[in-house]
């Protein structure tokens, strides 16, 4: 960077006292002002020259390099010599070597100019060196901070991805070096935090203030705006909506307290009471226990039907067993790309799971009511962990899905959710009933009907305020639908061994 040739300074640097010059070289040192490639330019601004920075290598780092004696530069650079000055052709130039926060390496900052260096040039020089200094050594702490901190939050983010596969052991000991103490627990809430993506570094750290570093805060890897807190206690649960009041667009949504081991269950019942708190003054929901089918069924039968359905994944090893469930749990209730990025694996793993998962249990699962029922054996297995299972030896034991679906208050239930439909004019009932039928699929449901399709995304919008549940979306409000369906007769039963067929419109981009 060339200083004017007329001589003439802007900014005063030139012809200004010492006390201007030097205060505005500490100005480099002001935290919005660290920039070593600025300091250099200013520089050769101020001397009405060049001047460039070369690390231990020869690479330039900032500015402009005259030529340069290279032996001259290492004997600098090594320390063989402090500076050295050369004048010719028509330049002076001064070498001074900056020393780097690795001891073993140095810099080496050129200043070239077409007059003598004065004593005033001089100072400049030398007192840029020693700024260059703090800002590289400034810079070395900020670098290894962060690189802390990035490793903290990947390592809270592993043990995170340990629980969604139930392994409570590995996750327990990964916590134990950082956070003694912190999964000390058999049970846990899962809140999640929404707010704007650019400030969510911020929000981070206050819910680990506000937890006192007590409860295991994630940056969700899924969704930019999401922060995912593990809560082992009530009172980092009250803390942290604490912080919703003041903060404008911010929400959170809590789960019910969950095992450990169900800490996926947890995390979509929060994502759940998100959607809720978008809604509510306070911006704040706790997942609310609602009828669901598995509370409506007589839980020793449906414990043991659920039993039999997933038993062709009990021969596997635990922990393959876990992962594999946990992952169609996820699955079954997000997209498979959210779910492959709160496992920290590729959706291409979460397809091959799921697609283990389809060949033990003979189902497909781009059938819903292949989905829904699945699901629904496995949040009998979450939910009724408590409960008898029969043994099988009774002829209740033997029960059928059509069993367990046709009891009078599963039946009652599935009447009063899909009773709303049948008073609208347009027949959302039918509409919804074939674009359950057809996997979600609007462009056959509009081949079924003889309707555009347009025709029929419009009637299962319209059918959601009416049910009070998103369809749209998928997860666990659409199997519920799928299992009223299901429990009146206006679907038939999954076939087992079904022949897969495209992917729904809702599930094309998972």
């Amino acid at each position: 960077m060339t200083g004017r040739e007329d001589g003439i300074r802007q900014a005063g640097v030139g012809s200004a006292d010492a006390s201007v010059w030097a205060q505005e070289l500490l100005e480099h040192l002001r935290p919005n002002g660290r920039d070593v490639g600025r300091v250099v330019a200013w520089l050769a601004d101020a001397v009405q020259g060049t001047a460039a920075l070369q690390d231990d290598t020869g690479t330039l780092l900032a500015g402009t390099r005259p030529p340069l004696d290279d032996t001259l530069v290492a004997a600098v650079a090594a320390g063989r010599i402090a500076s050295a000055a050369w004048e010719g052709q028509g330049r002076h130039l001064r070498l001074l070597r900056v020393a780097y926060p690795n001891p073993t390496s140095a810099g080496v900052l050129t200043v070239s100019r077409e007059t003598p260096f004065d004593r005033r040039a001089s100072d400049m020089v030398t007192h840029t060196v020693q700024v260059i200094e703090l800002l590289l050594k400034a810079g070395e702490s900020t670098t290894a901070d962060r690189r802390l901190a990035r490793a903290t939050s990947d390592l809270r983010l592993a043990i995170l991805q340990l629980l969604m596969v139930e392994d409570t052991v590995s996750a327990r000991r990964v916590a134990a070096g950082l956070w003694p103490g912190l999964l000390d627990t058999d049970t846990a809430s899962v809140h999640v935090v929404e707010g704007p993506a650019d400030e969510r570094d911020r929000l981070v750290v206050e819910c680990l203030a506000v937890t006192g570093e007590r409860a295991l805060v994630v940056r969700c890897p899924a969704v930019d705006e999401h922060v995912i807190v593990v809560t082992p206690g009530e009172g980092e649960a009250r803390e942290l909506r604490s912080l919703i009041g003041p903060r404008p667009h911010t929400f959170i949504g809590g789960s019910a307290r969950q095992s450990l081991a169900r800490t996926a269950t947890a995390y979509g019942q929060a994502v759940s009471a998100l959607a809720v708190a978008h809604f509510r003054s306070d911006k704040a929901a706790v997942y609310a226990e609602r009828t669901h089918p598995e509370r409506l069924i007589d839980p020793a039968p449906l414990r043991g039907w659920a039993a039999r359905l997933l038993r062709p994944l009990d021969a596997l090893a635990h922990h393959t067993r876990a992962e594999l469930l946990a992952t169609t749990r996820l699955g079954l209730e997000f997209t498979a790309v959210s779910a492959a990025k709160v496992l920290g694996v590729s959706r291409n793993t979460v397809r091959a799971r799921m697609e283990r998962v389809e060949a033990l249990l003979r189902t497909d699962f781009s059938d819903l009511t292949a989905r829904a029922v699945v699901h629904l054996a496995l949040n009998t297995q979450v939910s009724l962990t408590d409960a008898p299972a029969d043994d099988g030896t009774s002829e209740a034991g033997q029960a059928s899905l059509r069993d367990l679906l046709s009891g009078p208050a599963m039946l009652t239930w599935a009447h009063e959710v899909l009773a709303g439909l049948d008073e609208d004019t347009r027949d959302l009932r039918r509409t919804l009933r074939a674009w359950i039928a057809e996997g979600g699929n609007a462009e056959r449901t509009a081949q079924t009907l003889g309707v555009h399709a347009q025709t029929v995304r419009e009637h299962v919008r319209s059918a959601e305020p009416v049910l009070e549940r998103q369809l749209l979306a998928g997860g666990s409000d659409l199997y519920e639908v799928v299992l009223a369906h299901l429990a009146v007769g206006d679907l038939d039963e999954p076939a087992l061994s079904a022949t897969k067929s495209g992917l729904p419109d809702s599930l094309v981009h998972r």
